[in-house]
């Protein structure tokens, strides 16, 4: 099992920037593809950002592709999203999402284990 807890979200102005941080614990391993989803209200949770579990590939959304950075550090089991150029539409619930292998995958269904989410709200 693993657990994921997210951080860092907050209610921000358009422009600004943010980091989300995505902790997990148990049965965590650098094996682990790992990804951001969105759901914004009245939508489908959608796919924003990935990483594979080495670190060295990364997939993007296109709406986010240029403005937001996924990373991770495999040392304190953390992955983050360094979200910068923030509009009104990345207003959403962000969860943090593992997958037991270590593609950074783009389908919501590829991953098992989920955070509870936490709300960026960004203002104009």
């Amino acid at each position: 099992q693993v657990q994921l807890v997210e951080s860092g979200g907050g209610l921000v102005q358009a422009g600004d920037s943010l980091r989300l941080s995505c902790a997990a614990s148990g049965r965590t391993s650098s094996g682990y593809g790992m990804a951001w989803f969105r759901q914004a209200p009245g939508n489908r949770r959608e796919f924003a950002a990935a990483i594979s579990g080495s670190g060295d590939s990364t997939n993007y959304a296109d709406s986010v592709k240029g403005r937001f950075t996924v990373s991770r550090d495999n040392a304190k089991n953390t992955m983050y999203l360094q979200m910068t150029s923030l509009n009104p539409e990345d207003t959403a619930v962000y969860y943090c999402a593992a997958r037991s292998l270590p593609r950074a995958a783009e389908n919501s269904f590829e991953y098992m284990y989920w955070g509870q989410g936490t709300q960026v709200t960004v203002s104009s």
